[in-house]
């Protein structure tokens, strides 16, 4: 019995066949336990890609534009936590969140930060995912967390200096065809330049820079006509000329009536209603100056500007003249810029009317005689109180914008009609001294040059040859101003249509450049 016994048992263990249903089985309990373990897994990754999406969806909710926590951000007045911010990402996430099932324990974490002009929002989660198959490895449950980071600049709040060269060569027609048409009747100076002098003069005073029997061997009541007359209909101002008296001295061989030239300048505006400014080239009813052109680009720019702005009083922007002083009191810092240009208090008005402000010689506030960038310069700097980053509206960052022809002249005429003294002969700016005081303290200084334009025919007797020195100076402008400018902040522009377009590009370069910095 024994020995049967243990035959049977021998056999059984020597017996080799069924190896493969035994082994199978065997190994059947780790692989069914990993496939079981993908698939909680699986399904933790799909909740947890779930969760990951509503966050993102959160954090980028909680700094977009117009979203409440944007606007709070905007308006506050230091850095810190961003409550509002902070309600919408979690109302996002949870929105979002409660569409997912197959997941117990979930937090999350908010937290929306102001910085300078930096917005930034972090949405952090956890939640625990049942198990099923790694139940028979002791886990009950799989953990999953993330957190999602999104963040945006703020609108920078930025204040404008328009720094506006308003001397006398500034007054120069805006284009060549508008020089045409000024040559052609403008009477100022004309025994030094026959051919026709394309400055208008702007002395207000009799006897001040034109007499009849001096510098215009033309009868205007020893007054400056070019800028009276670039005012009026030149088709009504060639209707008052003389037919009768043809003298080839006087401009197109004309001259107005003795009655009419005895009460001008007042009498050319009684008879020929003028314009306050030139809107456009080329019409009839004026001749568009260079500080027409301006003007009109200016009002542009606040059309640009309202149209960027992201919150209330976002911009301020202030138009600052200057001639031998800089006048900070024309059009100080004004967060109002939507106004009309026929409304004589808003700065809209006063864009418009650049032109009126050249060279009177009756404007204490600006001086005479001269064009004076470096001590504009050095004025507007002294205006600015404090640079700012830009991230409240008690912290604005400052840009200057400097618009001129480049030609620094430092002669002096007393005002009214007082005498010269100074150097007539044409210089530019030193940078160093000029424009480095303002840019060491973080001001941006962009400049718009509009070319000095060659005097020609040139009158060496004139002046002690300032015509030449005039010439000579304008090869060396370009460099002095690209020196001033900030790196990138220097453009060119001639004609009114390149000007309205180098402005617009001046200030988008600063919003671009103040989202960049800060």
């Amino acid at each position: 019995m024994r020995t049967a016994l243990s035959t049977i048992i021998r056999r059984f263990v020597h017996d080799r066949r069924g190896n493969i249903a035994v082994i199978f089985a065997l190994g059947c309990i780790p692989l069914i336990a990993a496939v079981g373990c993908a698939v909680d897994y699986s399904m933790a990754t799909r909740v947890k890609a779930k969760l990951l999406a509503a966050a993102d969806s959160a954090a980028v909710a909680a700094v977009s534009q117009k979203s409440p926590g944007f606007v709070a951000a905007s308006a506050m007045t230091g850095n810190g936590t961003v409550v509002a911010g902070v309600n919408d990402a979690n109302g996002v996430f949870d929105g979002n969140a409660s569409k997912t099932s197959g997941l117990t324990n979930l937090s999350r974490t908010s937290t929306v930060t102001k910085s300078g002009i930096t917005l930034t929002a972090n949405v952090q989660f956890s939640a625990d995912v049942p198990v099923t198959f790694m139940g028979i490895l002791g886990y009950r449950k799989l953990t999953v967390s993330g957190n999602s980071n999104a963040s945006s600049s703020l609108p920078p709040y930025l204040d404008f200096y328009l720094t506006l060269d308003v001397s006398g060569s500034m007054g120069l027609p805006s284009t060549s065809a508008e020089a045409v048409r000024m040559q052609s009747i403008n009477p100022d100076n004309y025994r030094q330049y026959p051919t026709g002098c394309t400055l208008a003069c702007h002395f207000s005073p009799q006897n001040s820079a034109c007499t009849d029997s001096g510098t215009q061997g033309y009868p205007t009541n020893n007054y400056c006509l070019g800028y009276a007359i670039s005012r009026v209909s030149q088709s009504g101002y060639r209707n008052l000329l003389s037919t009768t008296a043809v003298n080839s001295t006087y401009p197109m061989g004309k001259k107005l009536s003795s009655t009419m030239v005895s009460g001008l300048p007042n009498s050319l505006y009684s008879a020929l209603s003028p314009v306050s400014n030139c809107a456009s080239d080329g019409t009839d009813s004026c001749i568009q100056l260079r500080l027409d052109a301006v003007g009109n680009a200016v009002n542009q720019l606040f059309i640009t500007a309202n149209n960027s702005m992201k919150v209330t009083n976002q911009f301020r922007i202030g138009i600052y003249p200057f001639i031998r002083y800089l006048d900070p009191a024309y059009y100080p810092l004004t967060s109002s810029i939507n106004g009309s240009p026929t409304n004589p208090s808003t700065i809209n008005y006063a864009a418009a009317n650049l032109a009126s402000l050249l060279d009177t010689n009756m404007n204490a506030s600006l001086g005479s005689g001269g064009t004076h960038i470096d001590t504009a310069l050095s004025s507007v700097n002294s205006l600015i109180s404090s640079v700012g980053d830009g991230s409240t509206s008690s912290n604005t960052q400052p840009y200057v914008f400097l618009v001129t022809d480049g030609a620094q002249d430092p002669q002096v005429k007393g005002v009214p009609n007082g005498g010269w003294s100074g150097s007539n002969h044409a210089t530019v700016i030193n940078p160093t001294t000029s424009c480095k005081p303002l840019k060491d303290r973080g001001i941006i200084v962009s400049v718009l040059y509009i070319p000095y334009q060659p005097i020609d025919p040139v009158n060496t007797s004139f002046a002690n040859d300032e015509d030449d020195y005039a010439n000579w100076n304008i090869p060396l402008i370009p460099a002095s101003l690209q020196g001033c400018a900030s790196p990138g902040f220097f453009y060119t522009a001639n004609t009114p249509a390149d000007i309205t377009a180098a402005l617009n590009a001046m200030f988008n370069h600063a919003l671009i450049t103040a989202h960049i910095t800060k």
